[in-house]
């Protein structure tokens, strides 16, 4: 008979608020330094997967599309992982969508790859600790981690000796407004982690973010929205400065990127109106601030700039679902 387990998975992508930047092990993407993000409620990523001993190979597709021939390295890396733990060489078919389909440098890379590990794990009946699937969801993408733990998370580059998130605070915990704007690019990203060790700064910022990752933690235990805001805009200029200054001078910002940025640094020092900026690694914004200000910032946003956007709060862990991509 057919070995036909099939199980589905959703995750929400990440803000990085102390973003991380360069890998000290590239194959089991070990970070230098520890960082922190809060998922997105409004984001997500489902995937479904079925292992089937009839496939000769796995049958992959991402928001509709074959995935690159370094994304399917990835998803590999993650998927034979589980199956060796299963004790089983069994393919799988897999389907992956994301709940938005524009924009770059939205954090979509960790929830793919948090729902993935979760949903093999649960088709193939393993039974995992957290910290567990952590690092191996780890070896798809690392943000990965702290997409699967949920909330306000931290992943550490070391902690007795792995590398894995948990969260500092549950998305209920801090009501943080974050209006996602995203931003088309065309620019790739895959090299930025061994860029950024050939930039000039990047000792600087490892020695920023000793006292960085200190207040971060500090503002979230206090529930500090406005210093977590604060910081996270502060911690996106430091990361962006050792990006474009590595030896490929990447830069990934685009004019509506700065438009975003010029309308929500106006809107704070004219008007007072506390609202923050954030990029990952993509020209996508995250525009941060208080619950109450959440709807007014958002309006700004769209009245100034002309961008489209949404308005989410903290998402929590991912979770199986029964409802199947196929």
């Amino acid at each position: 008979m057919a070995d036909k387990r099939k199980a589905s998975a959703t995750a929400h992508a990440i803000q990085g608020l102390i973003k991380y930047h360069g890998l000290r092990d590239e194959k089991l993407r070990l970070p230098y330094h520890d960082s922190i993000s809060v998922c997105v409620d409004k984001l997500s990523t489902k995937t479904t997967i079925q292992f089937d001993e009839n496939l000769a190979r796995d049958i992959i597709t991402i928001n509709g599309r074959e995935p690159t021939r370094r994304e399917l390295q990835r998803i590999e890396l993650v998927l034979n992982s589980i199956r060796v733990l299963a004790k089983t060489d069994v393919k799988a078919r897999i389907a992956s969508v994301n709940s938005l389909s524009k924009g770059k440098g939205l954090g979509f890379s960790a929830s793919a790859f948090a729902s993935l590990g979760l949903a093999a794990a649960r088709a193939l009946n393993l039974q995992l600790s957290q910290r567990k699937l952590n690092e191996i969801v780890r070896l798809g993408t690392g943000s990965a981690t702290r997409s699967l733990v949920g909330g306000y998370a931290i992943w550490y580059a070391q902690k007795k000796g792995f590398s894995y998130a948990e969260q500092l605070a549950k998305p209920s915990d801090i009501d943080m407004q974050m209006i996602v704007v995203p931003i088309h690019s065309e620019v790739k990203t895959e090299m930025a982690h061994q860029d950024a060790l050939t930039s000039p700064f990047f000792d600087a910022r490892l020695r920023y973010l000793r006292g960085a990752l200190a207040k971060m933690k500090r503002a979230i235990q206090q529930r500090d929205i406005a210093r977590i805001c604060e910081l996270t805009e502060i911690d996106t200029l430091n990361l962006h400065a050792t990006t474009m200054t590595g030896d490929s001078r990447l830069f990934v910002l685009k004019p509506e990127t700065l438009q975003v940025m010029e309308t929500v640094t106006e809107m704070r020092s004219t008007e007072r109106i506390p609202a923050w900026y954030s990029m990952d690694t993509g020209p996508s914004v995250f525009v941060n601030t208080l619950p109450k200000y959440g709807s007014l910032v958002e309006k700004r946003i769209r009245e100034e700039t002309g961008l489209d956007s949404l308005r989410s709060g903290a998402g929590d862990g991912a979770t199986l679902t029964n409802e199947h991509l196929f």
